[in-house]
């Protein structure tokens, strides 16, 4: 399998089109496109693609390996990018840190706050699941990143910015998805899909949004064992309406939310988790040091 395997790969993901991903995207023609995707799904030992009349959809391991196929490319560009600025460094270089979803949010925001005061810079992003993007922190992959306060080192610190809610998330045929909110106790007997307990996590601690769910269960008396551990939210996603099952996640993982699944709000007070700027405390970049005095300005850019 090489990188250009899961750039083809991710392009007609997006696409849903090899046509229009080997013409618009690719620059390539469309039997050799085809060709490709034949060869990584041999390599995978799945088909990740659904062919259809109308064009292509992915399987529900097509959707948890597009999931991973970003973080590798994203980890590939950012290694490229660190790599040429320590051998040509020409600007100012800054790598931020995003979960996999919450770019969306909060990049823009953030590359405005740089560019503003330093038109010049070199900035290098990585978009990652959260114990991946404290990893990098330690090992001084990115001086930044947005993320879970994730369990394991007295190295990084962390400023919260939000805190944000969760929902059931649950098939749109679910027999709950008539109500408009459910109690924690409908969820009882439920296919309960949730984050793994070790999901890509280095240091082997728990990531900070499985002891988030378990903690809320523990603390409302309600013993909920999960049916199916998964170490990412497109695989959640595609457990969903394949088991039946219902998840608890937080709301920005609707950024995921296939046309089968719904969420629906809990009754009562409901779990929060914290969404904060990670790094490292003896990173010395004064670049660094200017981001974190102006986080307050970014939270107040976001709308609620």
């Amino acid at each position: 399998m090489e990188l250009r395997h899961l750039r083809y790969f991710v392009a007609v993901a997006e696409a849903r089109s090899l046509k229009l991903a080997a013409e618009e995207k690719l620059h390539t023609t469309q039997p050799s496109l085809s060709r490709q995707i034949r060869d990584l799904e041999d390599e995978v030992g799945t088909p990740l693609f659904v062919r259809g009349a109308k064009g292509v959809e992915l399987t529900p391991a097509g959707r948890v390996f597009l999931d991973h196929a970003r973080v590798m490319l994203s980890q590939a560009e950012a290694a490229v990018q660190s790599a040429r600025q320590i051998a040509f460094p020409t600007k100012p270089s800054f790598a931020l840190g995003f979960m996999i979803g919450h770019d969306n949010t909060w990049l823009p925001g953030a590359l405005k706050l740089l560019r503003d005061e330093l038109p010049n810079i070199h900035v290098v992003i990585s978009t990652q699941n959260s114990p991946q993007l404290a990893t990098a922190l330690l090992h001084g992959g990115i001086d930044i990143a947005f993320l879970r306060r994730e369990d394991g080192s007295s190295e990084l610190d962390f400023r919260t910015l939000v805190e944000e809610s969760f929902e059931v998330f649950l098939p749109s045929n679910h027999p709950l998805a008539t109500r408009s909110a459910i109690r924690l106790e409908d969820l009882v007997g439920e296919t309960f899909i949730s984050i793994s307990g070790t999901a890509l996590s280095i240091s082997g601690k728990q990531p900070a949004l499985r002891r988030a769910i378990d903690k809320f269960l523990h603390d409302s008396g309600i013993e909920i064992r999960p049916s199916h551990e998964v170490d990412n939210l497109g695989g959640v996603m595609s457990l969903i309406p394949s088991t039946g099952g219902v998840a608890l996640l937080p709301l920005y993982a609707k950024t995921f939310l296939p046309a089968s699944v719904v969420t629906r709000p809990l009754e009562g007070v409901g779990p929060k988790i914290d969404l904060s700027v990670g790094y490292r405390k003896a990173n010395p970049s004064p670049i660094l040091k200017l981001f974190l005095s102006r986080v307050s300005e970014l939270v107040s850019q976001i709308p609620r």
